[in-house]
């Protein structure tokens, strides 16, 4: 019987993290979701070997699922493959985490409930009851710069625009033309809540507090950041686009539950 929840997990160098991450998240989706779930690593190839201990790791727990891609081509590319196999399984909701507990699996059953109302939900560093933890005081201010910036170039109320904790329901993923998405990083995370706004989705932000890895290595980088800054302002009118390709015409932007200043 096909799965009701997907959840996607992109890998890249993660062996320090993977197995305990899967438990931890079949652990908390057994409570809140027991026998209507699977969980899907995508792993792009990882030269540590995380790709091995994520199938030793389904070997024992059938709820696992591993799709190994050739090599690292971007976190976008390796979502976008991720949704195509969730969607094709038969997922009715895809949630999309990282693989180092900086998004904490006891927050699934939260976006899961929130789920039931709205038809994107973001774990949310910057609404009431979020926050963030072990960062310094620069990459505060980016996050936060980064988060201003686009919100006042896009013209939107979601708080946490570069959040990548998030639950999306299929007719989401069905209506916003996914295989147009190009953007990597930040970037990505902010097109794919774009354009749901702009088909006219409902968008929900809940607290979460993101907490530094501990193991393994950061993939943030300048580049990324960077191309967040350039890629933004195009947005407006690719996204437009991509929504009018889809069949689905732009509704205009709807109200964030949850996320309003």
């Amino acid at each position: 019987m096909a799965a009701r929840v997907w959840v996607v997990v992109p890998t890249f160098n993660e062996a320090e993290n993977v197995d305990r991450l899967l438990r931890a998240c079949v652990e908390e989706l057994d409570r809140v979701a027991p026998g209507d779930y699977s969980l899907l690593v995508v792993d792009d190839n990882s030269p540590d070997g995380t790709g091995a201990i994520a199938e030793a790791v389904a070997r024992e727990l059938p709820v696992v699922e591993v799709l190994h891609r050739p090599q690292k081509s971007g976190l976008g590319h390796a979502y976008l493959a991720g949704f195509s196999r969730a969607l094709a399984g038969g997922a009715e909701l895809v949630v999309e985490m990282d693989a180092d507990f900086s998004h904490d699996p006891r927050y699934l059953g939260s976006l899961l409930a929130a789920a039931r109302d709205a038809d994107l939900v973001l774990g949310s560093r910057y609404v009431d009851g979020g926050g963030v933890r072990d960062w310094g005081l620069l990459r505060r201010l980016i996050s936060r710069g980064g988060g201003i910036y686009a919100r006042m170039i896009l013209g939107v109320h979601v708080r946490d625009l570069t959040g990548g904790f998030k639950c999306i329901r299929r007719e989401v993923l069905e209506a916003i033309d996914l295989e147009s998405v190009r953007a990597e990083g930040y970037v990505f995370q902010i097109e794919v809540t774009y354009r749901a706004l702009l088909a006219g989705f409902t968008v929900r932000e809940i607290p979460i507090v993101f907490c530094d890895r501990r193991a393994g290595i950061s993939k943030m980088s300048a580049r990324i950041a960077a191309e967040a800054m350039w890629l933004v302002p195009r947005l407006r009118g690719s996204a437009a686009r991509a929504l009018a390709n889809a069949g689905r015409p732009e509704r205009g932007l709807q109200r964030t539950v949850g996320g309003d200043d």
